[in-house]
């Protein structure tokens, strides 16, 4: 097998056979396919896709590429949830002891973020003495016990697609569907899970931008993961502005109690008790959808699900009491209010310019070796469609530093008001099933 031939073949429109993508995967992983050849190939699928089985078939072989995670010591079945990214995406701190609270396991594999805020990992540090290093065998009894934990991210989980992604992401073959959902999907599968529900964004604050290619990209995925036989749901949800009201970690944080509490703002809660119950759904815990819901608004209620909070953290060294006293996360020196211009309504909040003004606080990382601050970011007192009068606090910025004119001056340009009355954005668009 030569891949000069395979690149002839692809770019010619032709189907790859599951052997020609495991020789491909396994040449460009040991370095015998070299990166020329692979970029010309990753522009042929570019140019002309790939079909249903050649898309499992490369997520497959990206899987089989470095180590997978072996669960299977776990009692029940694993339901693992992505999202494919946004600004005040807090949904995974609120998911996870939510559904664990209803005897879900929930053995969740984090990284730390590059970006507007920090990743799981990092939001979770806000909490004194809490850690993710931890033995597998730990993690497993953890994940046994309580039904959750958080360890991090193991280094050689899916290196062909680190190699791909990175030749991609330099060769302009990044937009693809083909190779963002294979991308997305092996890791989750090398993670160990046994079911996935995908939480797929649209909108400005969204690597998909418009409902179409979300749900393209949605569908895809969904596919792949039926088809490698991971029961496998989605659903395309809103990022044209941050979700909930917190941008930063220890604000995120708060804002997952006040959620797990039943105070949390709606869009937050909506959300989660929508993924909540597939997950819920798909672990075989609840026999519809419906009843799933109905499980996890009385853990809310009855207060087992901020207690199965209490427990992770404690399990991992954290300190539980924040639980209960949240004013003992990492507070910032200074607040100031960016109050409104005018009279009107909220017209548009664009979320990655606004979580870029989060970044500028020090709550997110511009480079890998950037240290976060874990005190910073933005509260938004406003969202789309509100009502505004003059003077009136759009955001309040939470600081260590006194001159924030640079931040004001980013969220001044991307919060727009509007004299006439503005519809509140949908939230969950579509729901995907097969």
């Amino acid at each position: 097998m030569r891949m000069v031939d395979l690149i002839e073949k692809k770019r010619d429109g032709f189907e790859l056979s599951t052997e020609e993508i495991n020789f491909i995967i396994n040449g460009y992983t040991d370095g015998s396919i070299p990166d020329y050849q692979m970029s010309a190939l990753a522009m042929a699928i570019y140019f002309n896709g790939m079909g249903e089985k050649e898309r499992a078939d490369l997520t497959m072989a990206m899987v089989h590429s470095g180590d997978t995670i072996d669960l299977s010591e776990i009692e029940g079945i694993k339901v693992d949830k992505h999202s494919t990214g946004g600004v005040g995406d807090t949904t995974t701190l609120v998911l996870g002891p939510l559904v664990a609270a209803v005897g879900v396991p929930v053995a969740k594999m984090s990284g730390r973020g590059l970006g507007h805020t920090g990743g799981t990992i990092d939001k979770l540090e806000a909490v004194e003495g809490f850690h993710v290093e931890i033995e597998n065998e730990e993690f497993i009894n953890l994940v046994n016990k309580n039904k959750i934990a958080v360890i991090g991210q193991s280094g050689n989980l899916t290196p062909a697609d680190k190699k791909l992604y990175a030749l991609r992401d330099v060769t302009a073959t990044v937009d693809n569907i083909a190779l963002i959902a294979s991308s997305i999907m092996s890791k989750k599968i090398a993670a160990g899970a046994d079911a996935i529900v995908l939480d797929v964004k649209t909108g400005a604050g969204a690597f998909m931008k418009t409902v179409e290619d979300s749900e393209q990209l949605a569908k895809a995925m969904v596919s792949i993961g039926n088809n490698v036989g991971r029961n496998t749901m989605a659903i395309i949800s809103d990022m044209s502005q941050p979700l909930g009201f917190a941008i930063g970690n220890a604000l995120e944080v708060k804002e997952a109690i006040d959620t797990l509490k039943g105070e949390g703002p709606e869009d937050l809660t909506e959300l989660s008790l929508t993924l909540g119950s597939y997950m819920v759904y798909l672990a075989k815990k609840a026999e519809s959808i419906e009843s799933a819901r109905t499980m996890l608004k009385q853990a809310i209620k009855d207060g087992s699900a901020l207690a199965s909070f209490k427990t992770f953290l404690e399990a991992q060294g954290g300190d539980g009491t924040i639980v209960d006293n949240p004013e003992k996360l990492p507070k910032a020196q200074y607040t100031f209010e960016l109050e409104a211009k005018e009279d009107g309504y909220v017209s548009t909040i664009v979320a990655d310019e606004v979580g870029t003004a989060a970044m500028l606080l020090g709550a997110g990382r511009a480079t890998k070796e950037s240290e976060i601050d874990l005190a910073v970011g933005l509260m938004l007192n406003k969202k789309i469609g509100d009502s505004v009068v003059k003077g009136e606090s759009l955001v309040t910025i939470y600081s260590n530093f006194e001159d924030v004119s640079a931040v004001k001056e980013k969220l001044y340009a991307n919060i727009t008001i509007s004299s006439e009355r503005v519809e509140k954005p949908t939230l969950i668009y579509k729901q995907i099933t097969e």
